[in-house]
């Protein structure tokens, strides 16, 4: 049996990890992926290193439910969970097979465990849950209750016209289909009437004080978070429906809602104990899911969208508090801002953009790994353009990593036969010294930086060091030094440039996890996930270590790739198209 106060006394510490659950009726595109997946991929590989891999967990899973998915099943005359089945494998075939992604579990809104789940959650909520009279938006001509998020106005604080009616993407503001000004179906464009209808809703109210005592005094939390979740408890949380009258998603709970189903936010949000419940279960122990949610000892990370930060910065923190239960609230919400398509939204009806399907038929994924950390939009939406993704390949990846790289080995190899020298701590230089302190500062910086949820701000180090570790040898010119016979200098450059190496390749681990692994392969080094961080910060290869095989890292992009990628793509979405499942088309 589990036993919390045994957990509580251990001081192992365990770091959850988890990503939006991306709905499935389309393919994510590049930014939705930035937004979430891929940066708390790179978050968990990072982790690992950092804490073990026996500590570190990380969890998401398919968004399924919802208005969007009945409509399109009603339109096909199909079951909502045949286009779910085909798309969920879909997805989570680009994300493990295609894009490696390292979930630990990756699972569904439609698994049995989560939807036990929820139904048991939300009867611990009966306190705060009261059933009110709500007029529901309902479009006469699709013959439909409409969710708020298919429902379109202006915004009746800032006046954009195409506000949502739960939320306003250009201000913000929380919002509900009768506030918004001129409301509109979002199916066929009609204006909706308003009917009647009992729901259960969640009193937020009841915990306005609590999440502003909680966001206020985390000094981990994001200021953009912080910002957006301290506007809405200042406004005054207010009572949120959790049921809503659509027949595909989980049956309300509570007693007298058999005709309704749970809101699609409230219950993907618990996915993420449901997930880590699964996952163990899966392995046969099922008590130790509470390890991850119980004790003082958790770290947990969550990587959204900015979009999405009402819902966990308010909303998942508001449901666990009033549980009754001692669940351990968000630690970091690692919140990205927009990411723009040459300077315009990603659109999949007016094809702006690149789908992660399409986007390994046009350049190496783990070199998309890195552009896309490389633009991540943490301070400011951020635009793509494939100009910039030429420069970032072709300079920062192949000209400065990948040229150090290949230089500092194929020297070893040319002037000791791959054996690393030994190496002369009474005659260092001020140089050697300089870089042997940025070895020891620079990974501590960078895992200070990812622990925030700061990660293109952690490449930035890592570039910092590559450059400075350039600039480093062609100040010493280690062919100069060798014609010119100076021995020691020689070897303790050579000596401090592979470690330096090994360093780079440790940094770059959760960015490009193969080309991370060919580096240490290079170095003769073995299995580079089974390293540690804090080994990136010393000098570590000693003299008489072998290096293996060198060989060329990176490979530059074509001229010609900018001036052909438009034509490109349009081949290849072609034929993606083809074969996509029947939602995602």
């Amino acid at each position: 049996m589990f036993n919390k106060d045994l957990l509580l006394t251990q001081n192992i510490m365990k770091v959850l990890v988890t990503s939006a659950w991306p709905y499935v009726n389309s393919v994510p595109h590049l930014g939705n992926l930035i937004g979430s997946i891929l940066s708390a991929d790179v978050f968990a590989r990072y982790a690992r290193l950092k804490y073990g891999k026996e500590n570190v967990l990380f969890v998401s899973g398919s968004d399924e439910h919802g208005t969007p998915i009945e409509i399109e099943a009603i339109k096909r005359k199909v079951n909502p969970k045949e286009l779910t089945d085909q798309a969920h494998e879909y997805d989570k075939h680009l994300f493990l097979n295609v894009w490696k992604i390292s979930f630990d579990n990756y699972t569904r809104t439609e698994s049995e465990t989560h939807k036990k789940f929820v139904s048991e959650f939300l009867l611990k909520l009966t306190k705060y849950v009261k059933v009110s009279e709500d007029e529901i938006p309902y479009c006469e001509y699709d013959k439909l209750y409409l969710p708020d998020r298919f429902v379109k106005g202006t915004c009746p604080y800032c006046g954009f016209e195409d506000a949502r009616g739960d939320q306003c993407d250009n201000c913000g503001k929380l919002l509900t289909p009768s506030l918004l000004i001129n409301p509109k179906c979002s199916i066929c464009g009609r204006t909706p009437v308003f009917k009647k209808s009992k729901h259960w809703f969640f009193d937020l109210s009841e915990f306005n004080e609590k999440i502003r005592s909680w966001i206020s005094s985390s000094n981990e939390m994001p200021d953009n978070v912080k910002s957006v979740a301290l506007g809405w408890v200042s406004e005054g949380l207010k009572p949120r429906s959790i049921t809503r009258d659509n027949k595909w998603g989980i049956p309300a709970p509570f007693l007298g809602a058999e005709d309704k189903s749970i809101y699609v936010w409230f219950e993907a949000l618990l996915g993420y104990i449901s997930a880590v419940i699964e996952y163990f279960e899966k392995k046969g122990e099922v008590e130790k899911w509470k390890e991850y949610w119980y004790s003082n000892d958790i770290k947990s990370y969550y990587f959204i969208g900015k979009d999405n930060i009402p819902f966990h910065a308010v909303i998942l923190p508001a449901m666990l508090m009033a549980s009754g239960e001692e669940y351990h609230l968000p630690d970091v919400i690692a919140a990205t801002e927009y990411l723009l398509y040459e300077g315009q939204k990603f659109s999949k009806s007016r094809k702006i953009g690149v789908w992660i399907d399409e986007a390994p038929e046009l350049m190496d994924v783990e070199y998309w790994r890195f552009v896309l950390i490389r633009l991540r939009p943490e301070e400011k939406d951020t635009n793509f353009t494939w100009r910039e993704t030429v420069r970032i390949v072709n300079t920062e990846l192949n000209d400065d990593i990948g040229n150090y790289v290949n230089r500092i080995l194929s020297m070893l190899n040319r002037y000791y036969n791959g054996i690393v020298p030994e190496f002369r701590s009474d005659a260092l230089d001020d140089n050697d010294k300089k870089i042997i302190s940025l070895i020891n500062e620079i990974p501590k910086i960078v895992g200070d930086l990812f622990e925030k949820g700061k990660l293109k701000a952690g490449t930035e180090e890592m570039l910092r060091l590559v450059r400075e570790c350039n600039a480093y040898l062609n100040l010493k010119a280690p062919w100069d030094l060798y014609k010119a016979g100076k021995e020691v200098e020689l070897k303790n450059t050579l000596y401090i440039g592979v470690n330096s190496v090994k360093t780079i390749a440790i940094l770059l681990y959760p960015l490009m996890p193969s080309y991370a692994q060919e580096i240490y392969n290079m170095l003769n080094m073995g299995n580079i996930e089974h390293e540690k961080w804090d080994i990136a910060s010393k000098l570590s290869i000693n003299y008489g270590h072998k290096i293996g095989k060198v060989k060329v890292l990176f490979k530059k992009l074509e001229p010609e790739f900018e001036s052909k990628i438009k034509d490109k793509l349009e081949k290849i979405r072609k034929d993606i198209e083809k074969m996509r499942p029947t939602l995602l088309k």
